[in-house]
């Protein structure tokens, strides 16, 4: 049975944006629901079987709010309003306007930032409402990024003095002491994801003044043994790569008036085999302790190319293999 809806858009530039390039975003949602789209003037008609028309026209909607909203409808945000509404069917177009219009912060060439996917709102809202946050999941998913959007926000707001970012220095295949120049010469390229993040976050005049006067520090996990971390904001990232004792270590540095965000990928473990990584210990450690949040993303908060998520669950359906093996 066959069923026809008809949209009328507000605006003709609404319109242009939801089409996309050479009708990009349209081709998605009618190959995805196996419907026919066509657009005159500021009215959108979707013909196709009752179900199929149904969820498209929940797409579009859901399109058209994050349009409102002053999103850039990259081919990964047409997916993921098509996965949300799937799954979620009426309350879809809700959840995205709730999602988008939680503003993060400015980066310094004053775009906003702000979760792309539900598994970062929650994120967000995690490390918001807790001391100790710890975000589990694939790359591509913003962990890193997210958590060095939070810093700058409450270092801005002076609900800190301080932010200090560190990840561990295992090496991924390669030896650290074929790198050339001292110590901390060969252990930048390994902080480098951190010093991207605030280079966007603040800018580059800005982040060199603010960590020439202390108030930011990137450093190596090593750096961090008995200190104590008083009104900071402290980010361990890559923290896969840690022992349990180097963990502990870490999250023992916690002084007053600081937070801590704990980020890594369980599936990218560079430890020696048969050692056990301190991100996955800790997670089972502390799952029922009051104000620390672990929170799990999966492939489907992926931000990334769209490949990232079929290369992440292609590992997994490998994984699966091997294991059942």
């Amino acid at each position: 049975m066959t069923a026809e809806q008809v949209l009328q858009i507000d605006r003709m530039e609404q319109a242009v944006r939801l089409f996309g390039n050479f009708d990009e975003n349209i081709r998605v949602i009618e190959n995805e629901f196996r419907v026919k789209v066509i657009c005159r003037g500021t009215e959108v008609k979707v013909s196709g079987d009752v179900e199929n028309t149904a969820l498209a026209v929940r797409g579009i909607n859901g399109l058209l709010t994050l349009i409102n909203k002053g999103e850039e409808l990259t081919e990964q945000a047409v997916r993921y309003v098509i996965t949300m509404v799937r799954e979620d069917g009426g309350e879809a177009e809700e959840k995205l306007a709730a999602m988008t219009a939680d503003c993060v912060c400015m980066t310094a060439r004053g775009k906003p930032v702000k979760p792309k996917t539900l598994g970062q709102k929650k994120y967000v809202e995690a490390i918001r409402g807790n001391t100790v946050t710890l975000g589990v999941g694939p790359a591509g998913t913003g962990k890193t990024y997210l958590a060095v959007a939070m810093a700058v926000t409450a270092f801005r707001a002076k609900e800190i003095n301080r932010i200090i970012l560190t990840r561990p220095a295992v090496e991924a295949g390669e030896k650290l002491g074929f790198l050339p120049g001292d110590l901390q010469q060969k252990v930048d390229p390994y902080l480098r994801p951190l010093y991207d993040a605030l280079f966007d976050m603040l800018g580059a005049e800005s982040f060199q003044k603010q960590q020439e006067r202390g108030a930011i520090e990137v450093a190596p996990l090593a750096y961090m043994r008995g200190r104590t971390l008083d009104d900071s904001f402290i980010i361990l990232d890559e923290a896969q790569n840690t022992s349990t004792e180097q963990m502990k270590m870490f999250l023992t540095r916690l002084g007053g008036n600081a937070k801590m965000v704990v980020t890594g990928d369980i599936t990218q473990i560079d430890l020696p085999d048969g050692k056990l990584s301190g991100l996955v210990n800790a997670a089972k450690v502390l799952k029922n302790i009051e104000d620390i949040a672990i929170v799990k993303f999966s492939e489907k908060d992926v931000v990334r190319h769209r490949l990232v998520q079929a290369i992440i669950k292609a590992y997994e359906k490998e994984e699966v293999r091997r294991n059942g093996k």
